[in-house]
């Protein structure tokens, strides 16, 4: 890759391309379309290329050309909302290749939809690909070699962590930037909190097997075992768990634990009602089973000033430093007491176990994670890609 600047304006005109549907919460959704605002308010011209199923979920303040309507695919353990419109897909890569653009953009490019239109194109700008993948795919398994050589047409390749690399390399060889996932940290950081008179454990994820809700739900049933008292923020009463999101798992586990005054199912929320509930909630938990490349939302609820109890897994240690209370992963009475304990002021820090109920402490513990959090803030994502992109402008064109 050559390391000269290219000679090319100071506002560029960039193409992000998303492969899932932005009707969809998501962690690669919401890289796209923070990135776009932290690049647009940079001064460069930004269109995302996006499915999108219905058009009133369009987000505000970026530029959006539709890829198609979505259908879900399994995916490393999840499902993916892809557009398989093949002429949805050509419609965008004609624009993609007579728009101007400087550079294009595409998240996980190894996705069906417009990502494979890019991989074939004749006259598409450079492309850098970022990879958010922690894993293998059976897309690297059946594209095989192919995949290897479809790859060599990317004038950069980042990845959002080091498992992320890995798992790229592994399948694609090749040199990679590692970067990291951002966040918009002004909204969290201002955002007015979800009104509640007692203390909120906050979920929010896909109701799956790895992201280990069952784990959480059973938990929260030894927690209410547990005499009622004050939480460190000041609500009083037994502890409430919200629940955000949907998914496979979502049926069987409202059966067995059913909508009460103690536990709210949510079903899929708007951003701004998650920005707010993740500000209102005494405590964000992650119980997640493993599979995660990076704990983006651990870092989502430390702008908001929450405390987080999370997994302890590769991904969320990463995201975590000292600022969140880590557990063994699928051990529920050691996660009803970390969480007991957090939202009683009694825990602070996983690796020194209970301190004293001191203000001070939990004041520390929380400034420490709202300034960790600076360190990913979106705008210093976008300043980060904007140096790849201008290499990528100088190389070979594709």
């Amino acid at each position: 890759m050559e390391s000269a600047e290219p000679s090319s304006p100071t506002s560029l005109r960039i193409a992000l391309v998303c492969p899932y549907s932005l009707s969809r919460p998501g962690g690669v959704q919401g890289q796209v379309i923070g990135l776009a605002r932290a690049e647009g308010a940079a001064g460069h011209r930004v269109t995302v290329f996006a499915p999108l199923d219905d058009p009133r979920d369009a987000p505000g303040g970026i530029e959006l050309v539709p890829t198609g309507r979505s259908t879900p695919l399994p995916a490393n353990g999840s499902v993916a909302p892809v557009s398989l419109s093949v002429r949805a897909a050509a419609r965008s890569l004609a624009t993609l290749e007579s728009a101007g653009f400087d550079v294009v953009h595409v998240h996980e490019p190894f996705t069906p939809g417009l990502p494979y239109g890019l991989l074939v194109g004749r006259h598409v700008p450079p492309l850098v690909a970022t990879f958010h993948r922690n894993g293998g795919s059976i897309l690297y398994t059946v594209l095989g070699p192919l995949a290897r050589r479809l790859a060599e047409r990317f004038a950069v390749r980042a990845a959002v962590s080091e498992s992320a690399r890995s798992t790229a390399s592994h399948a694609l060889g090749g040199t990679y930037a590692v970067g990291f996932n951002g966040i918009e940290v002004d909204r969290y950081r201002n955002a007015a909190p979800w009104p509640t008179a007692r203390p909120a454990v906050l979920f929010l994820g896909r109701h799956e097997e790895r992201k280990g809700l069952g784990v959480l739900l059973e938990a929260f049933e030894l927690l209410r075992t547990q005499p009622a008292g004050a939480a460190s923020t000041g609500h009083a009463g037994r502890p409430v768990l919200w629940i955000a999101g949907d998914g496979p798992r979502s049926e069987g586990l409202r059966h067995l634990h059913p909508e009460s005054s103690d536990i709210v199912w949510l079903g899929v929320i708007p951003e701004e009602e998650k920005i707010r509930r993740l500000a209102g909630a005494d405590v964000l938990c992650a119980p997640s089973l493993g599979g995660e490349s990076f704990g983006l939302v651990i870092l989502e609820a430390m702008a908001a000033r929450t405390p987080v109890v999370a997994s302890d897994i590769e991904g969320y240690r990463a995201a975590a430093g000292e600022c969140a209370v880590l557990v063994p992963a699928g051990d529920a009475a050691a996660l009803a007491g970390a969480l007991d304990g957090v939202v009683r002021g009694r825990l602070a820090v996983s690796a020194d176990g209970p301190v004293g109920d001191r203000a001070g402490t939990r004041d520390r513990w929380l400034s420490a994670g709202a300034e960790r959090a600076d360190r990913w803030s979106m705008d210093r994502l976008a300043e980060w890609y904007t140096g790849w992109y201008r290499k990528a402008m100088v190389g070979p064109r594709v």
